[in-house]
C-alpha cells in the first residue's frame, strides 16, 4: 500500500527531531552554557579606587611637613532582610523599620544623613542620622557597627545633635521632638530636656562647669543648661528678631558650638558667616569670619572643633572646605573641596577632633563619614628638628668624604729614607 504524502512529512519531522534529541544528548549541557561559565570565570576588574594608596594622602603636599593624614571613612553596606514583604516606601523615607527589621540583628539602613559626631572615652564614634532616625557607633579599629534605634532604645524624631560627657553620658539632640534626649553609659534613656528648646542643634559639655551648650537655630540664641540637674540656666542671644540680628554678641542661626581649654566657647553663627567666641559666664569676647567663596572666608560654616592647641577648625557646607584658624581668626591651613573621593566632601555638615588627635567629618549626601590624623605643633616641631639633623649629619659625612678626596697623596717611602742618616 503506499504511503500517502502527508504520513510521510509526519514520519520526517519525527525522524528529524529523534536525531536533535540525540544530538543535544550526546553533546552535553556544556556547550549550551560555555557563554555563561566563561563570563563567571572572568577576573574581577579591580575598582580604580582600591589601588590608590591612602596612606600618602596628607596636607600640606610634601616636602612640607604633614600636619594632617587621611585614615579611613566608616559608612555601612544596607541590610536586605530574608523576608519577601518589603517595607513601604513612606516607611522608608521616614527612617522606620517593618517588625521583622527590628527583630533583626544586622543593621538595616546605610548612614543617609549623618550630621551630629563624638567620640567616648573608649574612642568609639556616634554618628547621628535624622534620615535613618539611629545614632551609629563604629568601632574605628574592628568598624564594628552598633545602633541605637528608633523604636528600639528611644523615640527619635529628627535627630542632629550630639555631646558626650566625661562619664559617657550621651545628649542627642531632637529638632522634630523639640528636646534633647539623656542616655546613660550603657544607652538607656535616664532623661531628656524639653525647656525652651525649638530647634536644638550642635551640643558640647562643659565638664569642669557642668553646663550643656546648645544651639538653637529657630530662636537664634545658646541655651545653656545644667547638665546633671537638666535645667536651664541662662540663654546667650536674643530671640524673636527672624534671624536679622548681626551685631557681635547675636546670632542668626547658629548651629554648632565647641570649647577650648579655657572652657571658652566657639559658635558657628551660620547665617552671619563667622564665628562667635564667648566665656564660662557668658561674655562676648571676639569674632572672626566674613562671608565669601575662598579659603578663609565662610560660606554658611556649620561644624566647629578645637584641637589640642587651641586652633579652631570650621566646616563649610556650601564651600565643602575643613578650615584651620587661629583663635583671632588667622588662616593656618584647609583641605577639602566638592567630591567624593577621600578628602573631598559633598554637603560638610559635621565636625569633631578627639582625645588622641583624630578628625572625624560627617557629609549628607554620600552618607559617610571620613577620619583624619592631626599631627601637632609639638609633633611637627620635632620633624622638622630631625629632617635638619638629617641634613646636617649629611653635609657632615660630606664633608669628610670630601676632605678625603682632595688631600694629596702620600709620598713614596722606601727602607733606606727610612733609615738614619
Amino acid at each position: 500500500m503506499m504511503m500517502s504524502s502527508s504520513k510521510r512529512r509526519v514520519i520526517r519531522f519525527v525522524a528529524v527531531l529523534v536525531g536533535l534529541l540525540v544530538f543535544v544528548t550526546l553533546a552535553g549541557p556544556a556547550p549550551l552554557f560555555a557563554d555563561k561559565k566563561k563570563k563567571e570565570e572572568a577576573p574581577k576588574q579591580p575598582n580604580v579606587l582600591e589601588r590608590l594608596d591612602y596612606s600618602k594622602l596628607v596636607w600640606p603636599n610634601p616636602p612640607a611637613i604633614t600636619r594632617i593624614k587621611y585614615l579611613n571613612y566608616f559608612c555601612c553596606d544596607k541590610y536586605t532582610p530574608p523576608e519577601k514583604k518589603k517595607s513601604s516606601w513612606m516607611d522608608r523615607m521616614a527612617g522606620g523599620e517593618t517588625a521583622a527589621q527590628k527583630r533583626a540583628e544586622h543593621p538595616i539602613f546605610a548612614l543617609w544623613t549623618p550630621y551630629g559626631l563624638v567620640v567616648d572615652s573608649k574612642g568609639t564614634v556616634y554618628v547621628a542620622d535624622g534620615k535613618v532616625g539611629a545614632v551609629f557607633m563604629f568601632n574605628t579599629e574592628t568598624r564594628e557597627l552598633q545602633m541605637i534605634k528608633h523604636g528600639r532604645q528611644a523615640n527619635f524624631g529628627d535627630i542632629i545633635g550630639l555631646a558626650i560627657d566625661d562619664s559617657d553620658r550621651l545628649f542627642v539632640s531632637d529638632t522634630k521632638m523639640h528636646r534633647i534626649m539623656v542616655f546613660d553609659r550603657e544607652h538607656k534613656v535616664e532623661g531628656a530636656i524639653s525647656e525652651g528648646v525649638v530647634d536644638p542643634g550642635g551640643m558640647v559639655v562643659d565638664n569642669e562647669n557642668r553646663f550643656l551648650y546648645v544651639a538653637d537655630a529657630a530662636r537664634d540664641q545658646v541655651m545653656v543648661y545644667d547638665a546633671d540637674k537638666l535645667n536651664l540656666i541662662r540663654t546667650i542671644g536674643t530671640t524673636g528678631k527672624k534671624h536679622a540680628l548681626t551685631e557681635p554678641g547675636q546670632f542668626s542661626v547658629p548651629t554648632n558650638v565647641a570649647l577650648d581649654s579655657d572652657n571658652n566657647l566657639y559658635v558657628t553663627d551660620t547665617y552671619n558667616n563667622r564665628v562667635e567666641i564667648f566665656d564660662a559666664d557668658g561674655n562676648f569676647i571676639r569674632q572672626f569670619g566674613r562671608a565669601g567663596d575662598r579659603p578663609g572666608t565662610f560660606a554658611r560654616p556649620k561644624g566647629i572643633a578645637i584641637d589640642a592647641d587651641g586652633h579652631v577648625w570650621v566646616a563649610d557646607a556650601v564651600q565643602d572646605t575643613v578650615q584651620c584658624f587661629t583663635p583671632e581668626g588667622r588662616l593656618l591651613i584647609w583641605m577639602g573641596g566638592h567630591g567624593l573621593m577621600p578628602g573631598q566632601f559633598r554637603t560638610l555638615a559635621g565636625l569633631y577632633i578627639d582625645k588622641n588627635n583624630r578628625i572625624f567629618t560627617s557629609e549628607q549626601f554620600p552618607g559617610r563619614v571620613q577620619m583624619f590624623r592631626y599631627f601637632t605643633d609639638d609633633e611637627a616641631r620635632a620633624e622638622l628638628a630631625r629632617r635638619k639633623a638629617e641634613e646636617e649629619k649629611k653635609k657632615s659625612d660630606g664633608g669628610k668624604r670630601g676632605a678625603a678626596d682632595s688631600a694629596p697623596p702620600a709620598a713614596a717611602t722606601s727602607s733606606a729614607a727610612q733609615k738614619p742618616q
